[in-house]
């Protein structure tokens, strides 16, 4: 497929992207921006949440990391389930009882102004990571079928893509998102069935039983991990860790969690959590399905590419077929947008309402404040991106979204967790202190792990230790005070 081809389905794409937020946008106003009026109906959040939790790391990482991870992953998955019941009968309650727009008012109320800034920073630090590591991936695809080809270089390729985002999210914000989020999440399940059917009948695989058999059949296709407590993919680590994953990345996120304050109550949310979280386990098993088929293919047909090179580079060669790389393109464009628009819309929310306080400035202030953070925050994402770019080569991004993640929201796990689970109150002032040692003593522990527990290796658990690690200092300022 043409480079020029390409350009002409994104440009499409981006069409309808469009026409949605213009829309869903005619009410310009703060509370469309940062909470769809309440108004949102629980189905499309829940299958817009797919897109959004899956993105374009999913999209390309996932399938690329299944010849040497095998299915080792789906154990993580399985902790995302139970992960996201303690979101919907925990967490979701507190919220919506507090009517909150930014879940960190939380803190706020519990132990002090403090918290409730170092929880809100927190977050913007770990979404801006999160959110640039994604479409980091996705800029790089861009460059490799695109851009290279017209001599454009790398930080042009992440201007143009930021700025479409920002295009069609910087009037309706999560209104707009609920709608073109559904829309994408479909766009990416298609590419993926697409692929998934070409790959098979290459393979000579006739009828879904032959292939789910030919799958089942295949050593790559192991799915648990007992046998070695200091294999990063031990069951145990991958379980607990996908759990805390969950309640971190999703519930304690405000990028995530505001798509579930748009619903119109309690039992809505609630609904959409459960459902959202059960089909996820199974779109999880078509990804990696997916990657054992492009790894047998490269195998058999003798291409190299392999981790986060291997699903762009077969679907786009020539025997591939238009329909199938056109679909690639698709599903790539909608996994990556469906995550980061949401990301730059929830940043602006966060940094507006916790950081600034738009709330307390006078109304007439508060829409052209709104649209400058939003700006602003379009311009740190190209400049991260960038960054990342400079950093980091020939690495499966997922892996290295996971352990960023483990650094940046443990403060965040510490936190809610004390606020959670004791009734004490602490000395608010030192928090942030607390919420900078304890990444520190984590990233230090994890370093020497090997030999401070007999050659054990720390994996995803790192998020876990964060936590305690902040719990405990949390402890200690309670104990200060008394």
């Amino acid at each position: 497929m043409s480079p020029t081809t390409i350009i002409g389905i994104v440009s499409l794409y981006f069409l309808v992207l469009i026409i949605i937020s213009y829309l869903t946008g005619k009410e310009d106003s703060n509370s469309a921006f940062f909470r769809a009026n309440k108004s949102a109906p629980w189905y499309l959040v829940a299958f817009g949440m797919i897109g959004a939790s899956l993105s374009g790391v999913t999209f390309i990482s996932v399938p690329g990391a299944v010849e040497t991870n095998q299915f080792g992953y789906l154990q993580v998955v399985f902790g995302y389930f139970f992960g996201y019941l303690v979101i919907a009968y925990i967490l979701l309650p507190l919220y919506y009882r507090m009517n909150l727009t930014s879940i960190y008012t939380y803190l706020e109320e519990r132990f002090g102004r403090v918290s409730y800034k170092t929880g809100a920073s927190a977050f913007l630090i770990s979404r801006t990571i999160g959110a640039a590591f994604r479409l980091f991936l996705v800029a790089q695809v861009l460059q490799l079928l695109v851009f290279d080809s017209f001599g454009i270089p790398f930080p042009i390729t992440v201007i143009i893509t930021i700025a479409l985002i920002w295009l069609y999210t910087h009037k309706g914000g999560i209104k707009t998102i609920i709608f073109t989020d559904t829309l994408q999440t479909l766009f990416m399940l298609i590419s993926v069935i697409v692929t998934v059917i070409f790959l098979a009948s290459s393979l000579g695989l006739n009828g879904l039983s032959e292939m789910v058999n030919y799958v089942k059949s295949d050593a790559m296709s192991k799915v648990f991990f007992f046998d070695d407590t200091n294999d990063p993919q031990y069951f145990w680590k991958s379980f607990l860790s996908g759990i805390f994953i969950t309640i971190t990345m999703t519930g304690l996120d405000q990028d995530m969690m505001q798509k579930n304050l748009t619903c119109k109550n309690l039992k809505d949310a609630q609904k959409n959590m459960i459902s959202f979280s059960v089909v996820l386990i199974f779109v999880n098993i078509l990804f990696l399905a997916l990657g054992l088929l492009l790894t047998q293919y490269a195998l058999q047909n003798g291409i190299e590419a392999k981790k986060d090179s291997l699903f762009p580079t077969i679907a786009m060669l020539p025997e591939i077929g238009q329909v199938t790389s056109a679909f690639f393109i698709l599903g790539l464009i909608a996994a990556a947008y469906s995550s980061a628009d949401s990301a730059l819309t929830s940043l602006t929310t966060s940094y507006c309402i916790d950081i600034i306080g738009i709330n307390e400035r006078p109304d007439v202030e508060q829409k052209n404040i709104r649209k400058k953070v939003h700006i602003g925050f379009s311009i740190v994402l190209v400049i991260v991106i960038i960054i990342f770019d400079l950093l980091f080569k020939d690495v499966s991004v997922i892996w290295e979204l996971f352990k960023a993640a483990g650094y940046t929201y443990g403060p965040l796990l510490g936190l809610f967790a004390f606020g959670l689970f004791t009734r004490t109150q602490i000395k608010d002032k030192w928090v942030w202190v607390i919420a900078i040692l304890s990444p520190i003593i984590a990233y230090l522990i994890n370093s020497y792990s090997a030999e401070l527990f007999n050659g054990y290796k720390i994996g995803f658990e790192i998020l876990i230790i964060n936590g305690i690690l902040m719990f405990l200092g949390l402890q200690l300022l309670r104990l200060r005070k008394s």
